[in-house]
Formats: structure tokens, sequence, C-alpha cells
């Protein structure tokens, strides 16, 4: 990732400190985040400090790593336990943080230093799978393409260069004239704040448009692909994804339009069944009752938008049945979304 001439990974550990881009402060402030120990982490992950499928991974590795520094010199079995059950609980639904927690903790019985080099092995890992997933995805992108994508699930959701925008920067790279559609995504406006400042960053053009603006532009033939990320896959392809995407999926069903979701192999969870059996985020009603912005002054304020006095409901994730996704595209390339496809990539 290139910010202001200077190459970063979203996230990324230091002896005992893990380090992140701070997200709640962009697009109006970049600056680095410093996790002390685990516990801040936690917060760093619950409080959306660090977000995205492959980036909560990397993190939730790393406050594992963390936590065998801070409990190994008298191998406390059950401060580590508790470490594990703190990181698992920040946010129940991205596939990615259990299979993180689950291969540094095991890594970790051998010692502090293997869970350290485990965690540094996922976080590359997410970085070559994203890579691969822009090579595979991008010759869906043509010249003159129009792409539709939702929430972010870009170089900030991920160590480096994300699932769902990866193909739009490698066709860009590779000179095609493309342009892309970017969901505002409420309530957090991912789609507004991070997407769009990378985007910008990449030099890429785009809009931001409301969420509710998207089956317009594709009933105009405005959209020629939506493509998304995912929190999690289920083994028969059902997809947990950003509040909004199954919205997308049905309105690009349709008018026609390819609908792909980018994921790599860790975002998918064999021992789920379905979209049924995937646990959905409830956020705090906050989120919907208020925004955040740059003020005058360059500060970032905080307004309710909401009536007074009402309540809101606010699920941060939704299931797009596997019967509306055109394909999963992989770090192993490009598949129908059924339990078969899905079963493959794991023989």
């Amino acid at each position: 990732m290139n910010v202001n001439g200077e190459d970063y990974r979203t996230v990324w550990m230091e002896g005992l400190s893990v380090y992140m881009i701070e997200q709640n402060q962009l697009p109006f402030h970049f600056s680095i985040y410093r996790s002390r120990d685990y516990l801040d982490t936690c917060r760093a992950i619950r409080t959306m400090i660090v977000r995205g499928a492959g980036a909560i991974g990397a993190a939730a590795g790393f406050a594992m790593a963390q936590a065998y520094i801070q409990g190994n010199r008298d191998k406390d079995n059950e401060f580590l336990a508790k470490a594990r059950k703190d990181i698992e609980s920040t946010r129940p639904t991205a596939r990615n943080l259990f299979y993180a927690v689950e291969r540094v903790f095991e890594a970790g019985q051998e010692g502090a230093e293997k869970a350290v080099i485990e965690a540094q092995d996922l976080a590359d890992e997410d970085a070559r799978c994203s890579r691969m997933i822009g090579k595979y995805g991008s010759d869906l992108i043509r010249d003159g393409y129009v792409v539709e994508t939702h929430c972010n699930a870009g170089w900030l959701a991920f160590v480096d260069y994300g699932t769902a925008l990866s193909p739009v920067y490698v066709a860009h790279r590779q000179g095609r004239k493309i342009s892309v559609l970017v969901d505002e995504t409420r309530p957090r406006s991912q789609g507004a704040r991070l997407t769009a400042w990378e985007l910008s960053n990449e030099g890429i053009p785009h809009a931001v448009i409301s969420d509710n603006a998207g089956a317009h532009y594709m009933s105009q033939g405005k959209v020629d692909i939506v493509i998304v990320g995912a929190d999690r896959i289920a083994a028969n392809g059902d997809v947990a994804n950003k509040i909004g995407t199954l919205e997308k999926a049905i309105a690009a069903r349709h008018y026609e339009i390819p609908f792909f979701v980018a994921a790599p192999l860790s975002t998918i969870d064999l021992s789920c069944g379905s979209g049924k059996d995937i646990v959905i985020e409830e956020r705090a009603e906050d989120e919907v009752l208020y925004q955040s912005g740059m003020d005058a002054e360059g500060g970032i304020t905080r307004i309710r938008v909401a009536n007074p006095g009402s309540a809101a409901l606010n699920p941060a994730f939704d299931i797009t049945p596997n019967s509306l996704i055109t394909g999963i595209i992989t770090e192993k390339g490009i598949i129908r979304p059924t339990p078969e496809a899905i079963q493959r990539l794991f023989d």
C-alpha cells in the first residue's frame, strides 16, 4: 500500500507491539495506532481501528502472539485460554479471525517465538493470497468497464492488496480504462471513507453513490460487474458480507450483471454448512443514529442524524445465497459457488 510515497501494510508486529493504520481516522487523518498488549489489540479490533476480514485475521493472530509473549514465561495455560477467548469474542462473524487464532495458538504450544513466527507467516500469506486474487480477478475486468463494489475490501481490509479491489488495481496498472462506483456503505460509510480514499491514492476514476442507488445505475446499463469481499463463506457457497450486499446481489441478478465474491481460502468455513449457520454480529445502535465527519477546523465531529428518542437496529452483515453469486475469486482461481467446487479447493 502506497501512502504519500511510502509503503505500508495495514497491520504489522514489532517486538511486543502491534501497529495498525487507524481506520477510524480515515480519510481525514492518516495515523498509526500502536497496541502494546493483546487486550489493546482486542480493543482495536472491536472498535474497528483495524477492520476487514484479512486485517482482522492478521491482527487477531498478532494478538494471540502477544498473549504468548505476555504469559508464556510461567506457561500459564489459564491465561492463554482466556486470551484466546477474549480475542475470539471481538468480532464473531469474521472467519479469518478464528482461523488465525487457532493457528497461532497451536504454534505457540512450542513457545512464544513460534507463535510470533506463525502470526507473521499468516500476515505474509494474506498478502500473497490477495495478490493472486488480483491476478485471477483482473481477467474479468475489460477495458471500459464500470465496477461496482460494496464496503471496503481493498488494501485496508487485508494486510495488503485486498480482495474485491485487488483485480481493479491490477486491471488499472495494466492500462485498462476502468472506473468504480463506490457504495457509501452505511452505517459506517466504509465505501465513502475508505474505498474512495484507496482509489484516490491509486488514481482510479470513481464516484461515491448512496447505498440505494446501485439498482438505478444497473437498470441504466451503467454497471458491468459487481465485485465484493466476504467475511465468511459457508461450505455450500453462501456468503456473509457487509450489510447491504444481499440487495446488490438481488439487483445484479435481475439485470443480468455478473456478481463476484473475492476472498482467500482462509475465509471459507467448511464446518459451516450454509449461511443459516453463520452468526450475524449486531453492533451498537449509535452507529446508525450518529455520523462522524470533518468539521471546519479539520477535526472529526460526531453528530446525531436520526430522530431523537428513536432506537435503531444494526446488523453488521447479511447472507447472500450461493444462487445469486456468479463466482468466487480465490488465490487458486475462480470457482462456482457450489459445495463440490469449494471442497475441491481443499483436496
